[in-house]
């Protein structure tokens, strides 16, 4: 039987803690390919580089890097680079992906971008680290993921949101995942500002704090209970309960 293709990309580039647990928690479902970008492009949403040239070098087997973003990686590697691939991997990620997040999240956009091309994709987050031991867990629940995605018929047009808890001691399980739709998550709507020695302002847009909103049945707050979440997410954003009364307004 002929392997199936699968593709990992992700938002923090080649060096990302993450990648290297997650290729080898999914070659057992397949023959994994990389490509990723050749830095970190966290919170690069669905960007795709229009206005400047592509530039890929291959570094391993089958492992590439790309000066661009997850969405880039994932266009070029489905249209160009690696013919027929059968399901995308987007992470892990350092850092949750919660709610609001994903809009925000390169890595959701890389899982986003290949549902856009009709191939099934799932996006892996946890919550920040640098050791690549604390992303076993995790790699080892998407791959889980992955089998049963493999298994069973995915819609078109929808991917898959993984967030995975922290392990205390690296070993310890979450509680079991749950499936559950996208809560809200609420940014500090603070800009700071700083000076530089010539005298110039500048700015962080860096929210100080992030808090979720506990909705029942929502991934924040199924998270915050201490399960991994799985989310479908699909592409129509139509605000469908708000049309009837949309049509009613005298535009």
């Amino acid at each position: 039987m002929t392997k199936k293709k699968i593709l990992i990309t992700n938002d923090d580039g080649i060096y990302g803690a993450g990648l290297e647990p997650l290729k080898k928690a999914l070659r057992a479902a397949g023959q994994v390919y990389s490509v990723v970008p050749e830095q970190e492009r966290s919170t690069a949403s669905h960007s795709l580089t229009l206005h400047k040239p592509l530039r890929v070098k291959q570094i391993g087997r089958r492992d590439y890097i790309l000066n661009g973003t997850p969405a880039d990686c994932v266009r070029f590697a489905v249209l160009h680079l690696i013919p027929k691939i059968d399901l995308v991997v987007s992470g892990i990620n350092s850092g949750v992906n919660l709610g609001e997040d994903v809009i925000y999240s390169g890595t959701v956009a890389g899982a986003v971008e290949a549902a856009i091309l009709r191939i099934p994709a799932l996006a892996v987050s946890r919550p920040p680290d640098t050791d690549p031991r604390a992303f076993v867990l995790a790699a080892k629940m998407a791959a889980r993921v992955v089998r049963a995605m493999l298994r069973y018929k995915n819609p078109k047009g929808i991917c898959f949101n993984l967030n995975v808890p922290a392990s205390k001691n690296g070993t310890k399980e979450s509680k079991g995942i749950r499936v559950t739709h996208l809560g809200h998550r609420l940014y500090g709507k603070t800009v700071t500002a700083r000076q530089d020695p010539r005298g110039h302002r500048y700015y962080w847009l860096l929210a100080k704090k992030v808090l979720g909103v506990p909705t029942p049945g929502s991934d924040v707050e199924s998270f915050d209970r201490g399960y991994a979440v799985l989310t479908p997410l699909t592409l129509d954003w139509t605000a469908t309960a708000f049309l009837s009364e949309l049509k009613k307004w005298k535009i």
